[in-house]
């Protein structure tokens, strides 16, 4: 009995190495370029299946490009720097695929390269079904292991921001680097040591000089460029006042215990500030307002953007509907923020609008400044440096902690009463709080 070896094609696997294109994501709203931040791997490299390739920075977050399968990195043809848009090619990966009969429908957008057959050796993988992208990606770079980093997203997943905090723990722990003793000089006629060639650019006690050029990051470009928009096409003024913290730093020492017990996270100054200032937003609604044109939009809401100091530049993400949040649910947003600052994880929903701004320059030991307006906003809180001063009250001379505030805004839209008004809102509301819970 023989049999025809055709009856069985079906079952016979061919594959062939295909070539796939790494496209730019899509931009967020409004946003119509963005530059290539880096590339995690090198041509030659292989990976696998959402690994994180590239970054790509727009001007406000980064976007990471996971591998859409396991390959291997063949062509970059936009190197970090590049600026890029949506659906550009930054590079080509090499993918073996199933061609045979029973795959070739799941197959027929790809063409297969030229290339011979080949068996890539497999990646080795980190065995953990709770990493995410991102997580995955530290972890292999760190040589780490899941199973000694305790995972706080869904299901126990190990997020991104887990891995950090692991390292973090990790580095504290680490014992302090001995110090390197000086080098003793060469004896005469020995080789010299080959030099060492630092990345960052050190002063030089003997006299050498030199230079280093670094591109502007994209966010900084959209930091410079928004300061000098609101600088030339905005009438800006700065009104100064101070205000008397005894009331807060006491209500705060009297209640910070219980208030941490029951909402789970601590009462902070700036979460008042912003009470304060949608007191003061509803009674001087110009503050509030924007200039479109030739004409005037307010707003029956207080979107309030809290400026934050990140490791990539200064970002300002919003509280929304400020005027319907407690204490409690502000200082919530305010730590997410912060924390989703630092690891580079804030959303373009988060960073877009706002109608009024804080900023806090007395966390890095700011007396008094003169902030400057975010557009299309008209104005802007900057809070400083609360610190011990003698005034005078009711005929004596007392101690007491005060901070200068000062509002800058665009007198365009706001006359000089109005902000001079509205500073003395938010600082008599933080010198009686008891105001903010009768709203008076």
């Amino acid at each position: 009995l023989q049999t025809n070896p055709l009856s069985h094609s079906r079952t016979i696997r061919e594959r062939k190495l295909m070539r796939v294109e790494i496209r730019t994501p899509n931009l967020p709203e409004s946003v119509s370029e963005a530059t290539v931040l880096a590339w995690h791997k090198e041509v030659g490299e292989t990976f696998r299946r959402d690994e994180s390739l590239v970054d790509v920075e727009t001007e406000k977050i980064v976007l990471e490009v996971p591998a859409p399968l396991d390959g291997k990195l063949v062509e970059i043809t936009r190197p970090a720097g590049d600026t890029v848009q949506a659906t550009d090619v930054l590079g080509v990966l090499e993918t073996e695929v199933d061609v045979s009969e029973e795959a070739s429908e799941a197959t027929a957008e790809v063409t297969p390269s030229a290339a011979p057959e080949a068996e890539p050796k497999p990646e080795p993988e980190v065995a953990s079904p709770g990493l995410s992208v991102a997580s995955r990606r530290l972890v292999s770079e760190h040589n780490l292991s899941p199973s000694d980093i305790t995972g706080t997203g869904k299901d126990g997943r190990i997020t991104k921001g887990d891995v950090l905090k692991h390292l973090e723990e990790k580095q504290s722990k680490a014992p302090a680097p001995e110090p390197v003793p000086m080098a003793t000089p060469p004896a005469p006629g020995a080789a010299k040591p080959p030099a060492v060639v630092k990345e960052a650019v050190e002063l030089q006690p003997t006299g050498a000089r030199s230079e280093r050029r670094q591109p502007m990051s994209r966010i900084r470009q959209t930091i410079a460029s928004r300061l000098l928009q609101s600088q030339q096409s905005a009438a800006l003024l700065t009104t100064f006042n101070e205000v008397d913290l005894s009331q807060v730093i006491e209500l705060r020492s009297r209640h910070q215990d219980g208030f941490e017990a029951k909402h789970g996270v601590r009462l902070g100054f700036m979460s008042l500030f912003v009470k304060a200032a949608v007191a003061s937003l509803k009674d001087i609604p110009a503050v509030n307002a924007f200039i479109d044109d030739s004409d005037i939009i307010y707003h029956n809401y207080c979107d309030v953007g809290i400026a934050v100091s990140s490791p990539r530049g200064l970002v300002v993400p919003i509280v929304r509907d400020a005027q319907n949040k407690s204490l409690a649910d502000i200082e919530k947003e305010i730590r997410q923020f912060a924390e989703k600052a630092n690891k580079g994880a804030l959303t373009m929903e988060e960073l877009s609008g706002g109608t009024f701004t804080i900023t806090n320059g007395g966390v890095f030991g700011s007396l008094i400044s003169t902030p400057i307006v975010n557009p299309p906003q008209s104005a802007i809180l900057g809070m400083h440096k609360i610190q011990e001063r003698p005034v005078a009250l009711n005929g004596q001379v007392v101690i007491r902690p005060m901070m200068y505030l000062a509002l800058t805004y665009d007198h365009r839209i706001i006359d000089g009463r109005e902000a001079v008004t509205f500073l003395v809102g938010i600082k008599e509301s933080l010198e009686d709080p008891t105001r903010l819970l009768l709203e008076i």
